[in-house]
């Protein structure tokens, strides 16, 4: 069963538009609350960091301690 030639381009254009009513559509929307950022962990390597510093600093002074 072949399709006269003069229905191809409807037909291609009949599947294409169905095709495209297909597609999913995306929405963006805006948040109700405001983003916020917490910054306590870089706070806290930075304690870390100096309190590691320290420590090393009074072993290398006492060093017959161990």
């Amino acid at each position: 069963m072949q399709m006269p030639e003069t229905l191809r381009p409807l037909s291609v254009c009949c599947l294409m538009l169905v095709l495209s009513a297909c597609a999913p559509t995306v929405q963006v929307a805006v948040p109700n609350e405001p983003i916020t950022i917490n910054l306590n962990v870089k706070i806290e390597h930075e304690i870390l960091v100096k309190v590691d510093k320290e420590i090393d600093d009074l072993f290398e002074e006492n060093s017959d301690l161990f």
